[in-house]
């Protein structure tokens, strides 16, 4: 049995140092000084017969045998967390999916297939945050994310939601004040901007619009608002067609003439590639993948 603890004191501390990368952020995390994380490493190698670290002035690096161990050790360590979660919740808890995603797809395109979801699984419970930041998968944090990027973030499994596109919209009041007959008429209304990575630049020069002139009078931090002014009859707004989707189709936005600019970045759903999904988490993902 002592040898049993002390295999598995050493496993755990190789554990943290093998995802820190650091002995003293390890040290730290498990309540220990870097010497004793060192010390348990060290053990753990005389063991095994193999080096786990190579250690060098900058600090340590896994070996390719370290690796190994890490991904099975950091796997294992997520099984027993969430067991061990989930023996210690309500049962109302341990059917809780906590998501964090966008506040505009979650207004625009999430909620309203909500419905669908919970009549097939009316015994999950979601818990729903919106935020811009990048999400921290913390013990009592999200389970997934939903998130608009690159599909690449170091530590995250990803998986591809769904593309989207980039077109101009205004408002049915707006158009009979301001007929179009082709995109180069665009660049001479007043424009709403939003802080999106890709914007009205991009859109015109895929238009081939050459020389249009910027007005950036009014700018909103989030998309949604930016299609609601437009609503307003405000200004003509740059929209991604995923977002737009319920206004186009209540008659409050008109599509402009000009082409669907595709977004550089695309939706993505992701959470811990070292955390195996809880069985209502996996069930969201597997439902949120049909509704693409």
């Amino acid at each position: 049995m002592t040898q049993r603890t002390e295999f598995l004191s050493a496993l755990a501390a190789f554990e943290s140092a093998a995802r820190h990368q650091n002995f003293a952020r390890a040290g730290s995390e498990l309540h220990l000084t870097a010497s004793a994380v060192s010390h348990h490493v060290r053990k753990l190698e005389a063991r095994l017969g193999v080096a786990l670290f190579q250690r060098h002035a900058r600090g340590v690096s896994l070996t390719a045998e370290g690796r190994r161990l890490a991904d099975s050790a950091s796997s294992a360590m997520a099984d027993m967390e969430g067991v061990a979660a989930a023996l210690a919740s309500t049962p109302g808890e341990r059917e809780r999916v906590r998501i964090s995603t966008l506040h505009s797809l979650t207004y625009a395109w999430l909620m309203p297939r909500l419905p669908d979801f919970a009549r097939r699984h009316p015994e999950v419970r979601l818990g729903i945050d919106t935020e811009i930041g990048l999400t921290r998968f913390d013990d009592g944090g999200a389970d997934l994310a939903i998130r608009h990027g690159p599909g690449h973030w170091p530590g995250l499994t990803a998986h591809h939601l769904m593309d989207d596109a980039l077109f101009p919209v205004a408002s049915p009041a707006f158009l009979a004040r301001h007929p179009l007959s082709d995109a180069a008429g665009i660049a001479a209304l007043p424009l709403i901007h939003d802080l999106a990575r890709q914007g009205w630049h991009d859109w015109f020069r895929a238009a081939g619009v050459a020389l249009a002139r910027i007005d950036e009078r009014f700018v909103f931090s989030d998309s949604t608002d930016a299609l609601e002014a437009a609503a307003q009859g405000l200004r003509v707004a740059l929209a991604r067609e995923k977002i737009v989707a319920p206004d186009l189709a209540a008659g409050r936005l008109i599509a402009l003439v000009g082409p669907r600019l595709p977004t550089r970045w695309q939706y993505y759903v992701v959470y811990p590639a070292h955390r195996r999904l809880r069985p209502p988490a996996q069930q969201f993902v597997d439902w949120l993948l049909t509704q693409r």
